[in-house]
């Protein structure tokens, strides 16, 4: 299982801003460029792919807060983007107007940095003011700054906070709950604010009212405050783990109740009602169902759900949205969506109908609600081979088709299939293979296999113009495996693949693979395989366990080293996903996972591209930097590239994101169909395992924070 021993001759790449580790990485970047991005055809396909990226005429989705609909917007003329808002009369025109609220690249230029929209938290129910959320180049600490709506400008002497892995909402007009960096204590392992508290107007942070304090090994506190008229209440929590949570009820005296659910389930308060999905089984009710209480009953000792919704082997929950007066439950069997509508009934009980019906192998989902105002509804509907189409509806009235987006490549002859396989232990997995007609292929083609297989997140079916222009459209397949670990049959696949079962993910993703070329759809030779982050530690997986299943892999912002990922940036966050390294129970497991480890000079090894951000305070760079060196130094064939900037998405605008899905897919295209034979294949001089100078001189890496805490603002500028 290659070297297993502490010593790690490469610690020095960790030094994310070192000069010899920056040295060694340009130097890396050179090699990659010279080796796949020369010539026309690169360039000819990243400017396809950034014409997808600019296209004025995809669809700017929204989010409602009073009359208006924000939307936050890039395209050729907006590298950074801009925020802007519309009514809803005016975005039903074909080309609406827009009121610009913050132009982000004249903000850049004005200030000198490299801003990265992270988001706004608009103030209810004036929608006045706004807390803007700034990245430097991507990374997941912003700066805050309070932004006037009417004025369009920042407030002068209003809120505003310098870069940290800030946690900020509204109480009132002058008070904010936030939780930031406040110097040593403030912060818990995990780099996520450690405490809650109230900040009014006009005073120092650092004086700000301490409201809840969570502990250093917890992974981060949070608390906010819900603005629903008539049923105003703040809570605070923490999260314990990536899975579990508590949270307490703060009354206006400052004492708390627990909202006592148990620790892995999620709960939340919505006007009378207490929410809550189960992670595991409780009160008769099995994993995965979502429960209704009387919240008032449920404080009193009340615990008579409603049950919602209840999963069966093929129904797991996708996620619920509520309007003024029904529950949006959002399904899926088998991977596919659908939607219904759940209304309180007078007398008790709810009542349940289908909102819409959606084609096989589709994908719909809420886009956006209304709920302190009306039954409005956003709705996508999109498919491999189908360009989103968004409605806009009212329950009980009815619906329109507001947007349709256009092709952005040719599906002439290309299918949608769904087929399962048959993992090591039995299971049945299942995958999407969309491609050639397989009545009117001529054999086995180029296949890209692309996985997550963690902390619970599902892989549903979307549509695709950067795969479909750099992938589809030449003729090559594309495949997407819903391996345990994620979410696709709920909790119970998420929870199959934790911590010492993790290699049921790979022996899934590795099934998949298998399957394909027993179809005839590819052969080992033609298949390569991209995952990112937990993907990418698949990835790592594939090049140590299943070598001969590939001709070639991609991981991009990977997690490699299982032995002190806990040691980097948000590390210790996954410790509930994967184990600890620093208790002996878990570490052999951890050191068995570990493609970093795994690596040795005698397996044969499919040629490697490591792709990572200097800029990512999520992943460290440091897992692909490191890695990159092992291989080379072993004498495999590996390319490496790192983005200056991007933070752990790897690219902060439309240009880096073409550039990096224009280097992947040609990469793979090299390797998969002999196209530029050799490129990709520098092997390394074991002389790069001696001291830094030495190395320098040698010619030549999750995707979410805990569940419990609020979420993050989406794209949309909310």
């Amino acid at each position: 299982m290659g070297n297993l021993n502490h010593d790690d001759p490469y610690l020095w790449l960790e030094d994310v801003s070192g000069e010899a580790a920056l040295a060694w990485v340009a130097e890396r970047n050179a090699e990659t460029a010279g080796a796949v991005t020369e010539g026309d055809a690169f360039g000819a396909l990243k400017t396809r792919l950034r014409e997808v990226l600019d296209a004025s005429d995809r669809i700017p989705y929204t989010v409602r807060r009073g009359e208006h609909l924000y939307n936050f917007w890039r395209d050729a003329n907006h590298l950074r983007g801009v925020w802007r808002r519309t009514t809803l009369e005016q975005y039903r025109q074909d080309d609406p107007e827009w009121e610009v609220l913050l132009d982000v690249d004249a903000l850049a230029d004005a200030e000198g940095e490299k801003w990265v929209w992270d988001g706004a938290r608009v103030r209810r129910p004036e929608y006045d003011r706004a807390l803007v959320r700034l990245s430097c180049d991507g990374g997941d600490a912003v700066v805050v700054r309070e932004f006037d709506l009417g004025t369009r400008e920042f407030v002068d002497g209003g809120f505003r906070l310098p870069e940290a892995k800030t946690r900020i909402g509204w109480v009132d007009d002058d008070t904010v709950f936030v939780g930031t960096d406040l110097g040593p204590g403030s912060l818990t392992d995990s780099g996520y604010p450690r405490t809650v508290r109230r900040w009014r107007r006009g005073t120092p942070v650092e004086d700000a009212i301490l409201v809840y304090e969570a502990d250093r090994a917890d992974v981060a506190a949070w608390g906010y405050r819900d603005t629903t008229p008539g049923f105003e209440r703040e809570f605070v929590g923490r999260s314990l783990d990536f899975f579990h949570s508590e949270t307490y009820l703060l009354r206006p005296d400052g004492t708390r109740v627990r909202i006592d659910v148990p620790d892995d389930a999620s709960a939340y308060a919505h006007r009378q009602y207490l929410i809550v999905t189960l992670k595991s089984a409780w009160l008769g009710q099995p994993t995965g169902s979502l429960l209704a209480f009387d919240f008032d009953a449920f404080l009193a000792g009340d615990r008579t759900p409603d049950v919602l919704f209840t999963p069966d082997p093929r129904t797991a929950l996708a996620g619920h949205t509520w309007t003024r007066n029904h529950l949006l439950l959002e399904t899926m069997r088998d991977v596919s969506t659908h939607i219904e509508v759940l209304t309180p009934a007078p007398d008790g009980g709810w009542t349940r109908e289908p909102l819409v019906g959606v084609p096989a192998l589709s994908a719909v989902s809420v886009v956006d609600t209304d709920p302190d105002v009306s039954d409005e509804y956003f709705l996508d509907v999109s498919g491999f081979l189908q360009p989103s189409t968004l409605h806009h509806g009212r329950i009980g009235a009815g619906s329109e088709v507001l947007k349709q987006a256009p092709h952005h490549f040719d599906p002439t002859g290309l299918t949608v299939d769904q087929h399962f396989a048959t993992s090591r232990d039995g299971t049945r997995v299942p995958y999407f293979v969309v491609g050639p007609d397989r009545a009117t292929a001529p054999g086995p083609g180029p296949t890209l296999l692309y996985g997550y297989g963690g902390f619970e997140v599902s892989l549903t079916p979307f549509y695709g113009g950067v795969t479909g222009r750099a992938w589809l459209e030449r003729g090559g397949t594309y495949v997407i495996a819903n391996i345990r670990g994620g979410g696709e049959y709920g909790p119970d696949w998420h929870q199959a693949a934790l911590g010492a079962e993790r290699p049921r993910a790979f022996e899934d993703f590795a099934a998949v693979a298998e399957d394909l070329v027993a179809r005839g759809i590819t052969t080992p030779a033609m298949l390569g395989a991209k995952g990112g982050s937990n993907g990418g530690l698949l990835m790592g997986a594939m090049l140590t366990r299943h070598p001969e299943l590939f001709g070639a892999i991609v991981a991009q912002v990977p997690l490699l080293d299982m032995t002190r990922f806990h040691k980097l940036l948000a590390g210790a966050s996954w410790i509930a996903e994967y184990g600890d390294p620093d208790d002996e129970a878990d570490r052999p497991h951890l050191l068995a996972l570990s493609p970093y480890h795994r690596l040795a000079a005698d397996r044969d090894y499919p040629p490697v591209l490591l792709m990572t951000s200097t800029r990512d305070d999520r992943v460290h760079p440091g897992h692909a930097r490191k890695t990159a060196a092992r291989l080379r130094e072993l004498g495999h064939r590996v390319l490496f590239h790192e983005n200056t900037g991007g933070g752990h998405a790897g690219a902060g605008d439309n240009e880096q994101a073409a550039h990096n899905s224009a280097l992947v897919h040609t990469y793979l295209w090299q390797q998969l169909t002999g196209a530029g034979a050799g490129a990709g294949a520098e092997v390394g001089g074991g002389a790069e395992a001696g001291s830094v100078s030495e190395a320098t001189t040698i010619p030549g890496p999750l995707t979410a924070t805990p569940t419990a805490a609020p979420a993050a603002p989406s794209g949309t500028g909310s």
